[in-house]
């Protein structure tokens, strides 16, 4: 099974989303510099994670049954503070896209998510076309 997040307002608390929101991308990504190295707070799917990272300790690496990735728009040098927050939590994610705004369909097709989730309905239109899309109705986005 292969399982895909988006990070912001899913994993990750929305606190960057909502800068880029208000402020602009300038501004977030000049946050992002800022508190590269304080981790993001939990978002609603922090625990689901976890779960899954506990299930997979239970299997090799190599020939682990379940697969993770995070699937988000962000780019560097956003990526410090999400990998950052990844490792004080403890949790490995298989793959990390990084996609710098571009749509996250084909990149989730290409990895063979059986199922993504994500906070923002754009982002999950552009998904659905190539995978069954769950999504959060959390943070900014959903005001």
């Amino acid at each position: 099974m292969r399982i895909a997040f988006d990070g912001d307002a899913v994993i990750f608390s929305d606190e960057a989303e909502k800068i880029s929101k208000t402020s602009g991308l300038a501004a977030f990504s000049a946050s992002e510099k800022a508190a590269a190295h304080t981790p993001l707070q939990d978002g609603p799917f922090r625990q689901v994670l976890q779960a899954l990272h506990r299930i997979q300790s239970a299997w090799p690496i190599e020939n682990n049954p379940i697969r993770t990735a995070l699937v988000t728009a962000r780019s560097a040098p956003a990526h410090k503070r999400v990998i950052l927050t990844l490792r004080d939590w403890g949790i490995r994610i298989d793959e990390a896209l990084f996609l710098g705004g571009k749509e996250k369909g084909a990149f989730l097709s290409a990895f063979g998510a059986d199922i993504f989730f994500d906070d923002q309905t754009l982002h999950c239109k552009s998904a659905q076309e190539h995978v069954p899309t769950g999504h959060v109705p959390h943070g900014v986005a959903n005001q």
